[in-house]
């Protein structure tokens, strides 16, 4: 038999049909309850009806349902907020919504009203002045949790360590650490993070051992952070004894941990083990992929950073800024351009291209890989532009021959956005252009605008580019002044640079002086044993010709051939100095001899005739498909895309390494 039921209202009534609660306690249980805004806007409008006065508990959960909008108006309307409502929408303006700046405005309101900040007030603004790199506003706080007698409260204490660690204060920090009487596991796990986050991993490893001599059993936090320290000392012993911990104690190696472990054997060049603790996880959440794929990437192993993307693209995870950033920085390593195009391709597809950090990627991307245009064409359409963005651009322009293109994108930068200084990168990128520029009255002008204008010391990096532009010039006494001038060891480069510089101009008195600084430095660079030699030979010093001679059999040096490689249809082919291994190499030649005519370079015959004259004399044969199709390909890859492969260049610095082989040549140098 069918009962007559009531019919069911999708609207809240609370009519009074029976009186076994109160109107006020029945809505207070309902708002506990309830799981969406709409709810609690019906919630709120019976309140207003009833005139229920309960405020704090509407806005507390209405900062639980992350609705910043309603929230936020919602505090504004109360007339006489107390301590607890600004506590909520504090808490909740910190955490849930990260709006750090209305954090510190409501907070200094809150004073003005008298109302008392407490120990549920500072550690969000703590939080804020944090993220915000706010330390004066920090140490405000901390002067009235002092004044106030807030400093024995646990939450009070770590979040000002944290907060002074991440403002780069970590001697504030260490003291507050220092003066806790009673330490818990959060206190040094506090301090040991801020360490290690803010670049003393030293520092972090001592606490923890110090920690450890304590009776305090480390927990997920801790190992996270000293992980992360032995992988910026490099300290691989220490991090397997870390692995060996969490599998002793049957802790679960969860996405946390896990990619902790990856990135410190990553860092520590042990990818074998990194790809170990990959595998062995059942759960890879994206941080997990990143994590591998970005230890590829900085390890230089490109392929299997870009494998591996594909990998995850298969499994069906999305990539994130950090996903693409580390595939893009493979990409660029390698010269991978149709990848990195699909890559910017996929970016484009899940509205990712515009994001600062892979815009910055993609630039750095196409500029290495010999597309500017296509690099100049992201930096336009990206509607926010950082300091990195623009050093990418700069650089991208400087190192692909457009040096009169960085220096005006320098001034554009600062007259469009006069809060993006320039930094030490960004003279790096001047300087860079200036010397594939030749423009040395330029380089000066940028080097000494340096610390005139912008407060920046020097660093080893801006007296390198100064030494290789005033060497290229030939002026080789200035260039070894600037040698004696460096804040630091100069480095290979730099002295390479000026070493050539020498040859050229003939000069004994300063390449004797470079030459010793170099073998100290590289005693295996076959490239310095043969320049000194050529040097000492151009001066007709035979016994010493001699002697690099002897010294570099003496060490076991052998001449290592430079490489260049190209990509067609995704594939990278891989071709040395005077390869001749290569299904195409005739072809090959014939086309890069042809390019480089056109652009006015003279055919180096010491090492072209003698690959040429090696496969002209074989026996002509049938071309197979796969050589018509690279020939066609490649035909149509470096005469449309005016691609000159230098096969003939040495990988790192080209000219100096042909000079080398020149000299190797006509010397009969025999480096075997």
């Amino acid at each position: 038999m069918l009962r007559k039921t009531t019919p069911f209202s999708r609207h809240l009534n609370f009519q009074p049909q029976q009186k076994l609660q109160p109107l006020k306690e029945r809505l207070l249980i309902i708002l506990k309850q309830c799981v969406s805004t709409k709810t609690a806007e019906q919630i709120h409008t019976q309140m207003l009806i009833h005139s229920v006065d309960k405020p704090n508990f509407l806005l507390a959960k209405l900062i639980d349902l992350k609705d910043f909008s309603y929230s936020y108006r919602f505090f504004t309307s109360m007339h006489q907020p107390n301590d607890y409502a600004f506590n909520v929408i504090i808490r909740g303006l910190a955490t849930t919504w990260n709006q750090f700046d209305l954090t510190l405005q409501l907070y200094y309101k809150m004073k003005g009203l008298g109302i008392k900040p407490n120990n549920f007030t500072y550690p969000f603004l703590f939080i804020a002045c944090s993220n915000l790199s706010a330390v004066e506003h920090g140490k405000l706080g901390h002067c009235m949790v002092l004044r106030c007698g807030l400093m024995a409260d646990g939450h009070v204490r770590h979040s000002l360590i944290t907060m002074y660690s991440k403002c780069d204060e970590v001697w504030y920090a260490r003291k507050v650490f220092d003066e806790i009487t009673e330490r818990d596991l959060v206190s040094w796990n506090s301090m040991i993070s801020g360490y290690s986050k803010m670049g003393f991993p030293g520092d972090a490893l001592r606490l923890f051992e110090r920690m450890k001599g304590e009776g305090f059993e480390p927990d997920e936090m801790t190992l996270v952070s000293v992980l992360g320290a032995c992988g910026d000392l490099g300290n691989l012993s220490l991090g397997r004894v870390v692995e060996d911990y969490v599998v002793d104690n049957h802790m679960r190696m969860n996405s946390y941990i896990g990619s902790a472990l990856i990135g410190m054997y990553a860092k520590c060049g042990d990818l074998v083990s990194a790809r170990r603790i990959f595998d062995k996880m059942t759960k890879k959440d994206l941080v997990t992929w990143n994590a591998m794929i970005t230890g590829y990437a900085q390890s230089g192993l490109s392929d299997e950073a870009i494998s591996l993307f594909n990998i995850m693209k298969d499994e069906g995870v999305n990539a994130d800024k950090i996903t693409l950033s580390g595939v893009l920085s493979a990409c660029a390593s390698v010269g991978a351009l149709d990848i990195g195009r699909s890559v910017d391709a996929y970016a484009t597809e899940r509205g990712l291209q515009q994001d600062i950090y892979v815009g910055s990627a993609l630039i750095d991307m196409y500029a290495k890989c010999g597309a500017v245009d296509h690099a100049y064409k992201v930096f336009e359409n990206m509607p926010f532009k950082n300091k990195v963005t623009w050093n990418a651009m700069i650089s991208a322009l400087a190192f692909n021959g457009r040096p009169r293109e960085a220096i005006s994108l320098f001034n554009r930068m600062q007259e469009e956005n006069s809060a993006v200084t320039p930094d030490d990168v960004t003279f790096v990128g001047l300087l860079s252009a200036c010397v594939h520029g030749g423009m040395v009255n330029e380089g000066r002008k940028f080097f000494d605008l340096m610390s005139s204008s912008f407060l920046l010391v020097p660093k080893i990096e801006h007296y390198s580019c100064m030494v290789d532009l005033l060497s290229r010039a030939g002026l080789v006494y200035e260039a070894w002044e600037f040698i004696q001038k460096m804040p630091e060891k100069p480095d290979e480069i730099a002295l390479g640079a000026l070493l050539g510089a020498c040859q050229k101009a003939r000069n004994l008195d300063v390449s004797e002086k470079v030459m010793k600084l170099l073998l100290e430095i590289e005693p295996r660079n076959s490239g310095n044993y043969i320049i000194s030699s050529q040097i000492y030979a151009n001066s007709k010093k035979w016994d010493d010709c001699a002697k690099m001679r002897w010294l570099m059999r003496q060490n076991g040096v052998t001449k290592v051939p430079g490489f260049s490689w190209i990509e067609i249809d995704a594939r990278v082919h891989e071709f040395h100095v005077g390869d001749s291994l290569h299904i195409t190499s005739e072809d090959i030649y014939e086309l890069l001899i042809y390019e480089m005519k056109l652009e006015g370079y003279m055919v180096n015959r010491n090492i072209v005739n003698g690959n040429c004259s090696k496969t002209k004399s074989q026996p002509k044969r049938e071309r197979t498909q796969e050589e018509k199709s690279f020939r066609r390909k490649a035909k149509y890859f470096l005469i449309t895309q005016m691609v000159a492969v230098l096969v003939f260049l040495s990988l790192l610095g080209g000219s100096d390494d042909t000079e080398a082989d020149d000299a190797d040549a006509d010397e009969g140098f025999d480096y075997e």
